[in-house]
């Protein structure tokens, strides 16, 4: 199977944050931050796989400074690594203040994905190329954090047999 490039799945969205999004602070609610990162991690592993995927972990996220009212959330992610069927996403969420045009990073988080054939089993997905320095960065640190994914999964499947 050919490799694919980090930029193919490249994914990038942005949304004003409004009054409604917001918690008492005046920023945004971390569970919408959350449904961001799903859906844009979710669109890149769907361009990487072009099939139907589905969220088979979300093992970090990292909140670094709260999004305000009035302020842009701007997310990019990619798939940063693969193995047979499943992806890792990286998405990073910054906050763009409209006014300035200043940035800065708010959130990072890693995801996996399994792809899907017709009938709803998992099937096989191309090697990830990473192209930039940040793209080989999160590659290198990849099987390390999937093997750490595998070991908390197995200690939940050894902790409900009790």
């Amino acid at each position: 199977m050919k490799s694919k490039k980090t930029s193919e799945s490249k994914t990038i969205l942005t949304d004003i944050v409004l009054p409604p999004d917001t918690n008492y602070h005046g920023t945004i609610f971390g569970g919408n931050v959350m449904a961001y990162i799903d859906k844009v991690a979710s669109i890149a592993s769907m361009r990487h796989a072009r099939s139907q995927v589905v969220t088979a972990s979300s093992d970090s996220l990292d909140f670094i400074s709260p999004i305000r009212t009035g302020e842009a959330i701007c997310l990019e992610g990619y798939v940063s690594y693969t193995r047979k069927t499943s992806m890792e996403v990286f998405v990073k969420v910054e906050a763009e203040d409209l006014i300035t045009g200043e940035r800065r990073l708010t959130a990072t988080s890693y995801l996996t994905f399994v792809a899907l054939d017709d009938k709803g089993k998992p099937k096989a997905v191309p090697p990830i190329e990473p192209e930039t320095e940040e793209a080989k960065w999160h590659f290198s640190g990849a099987e390390e954090r999937y093997e750490t994914r595998r070991k908390r999964r197995k200690e939940a499947k050894e902790r409900e047999q009790l």
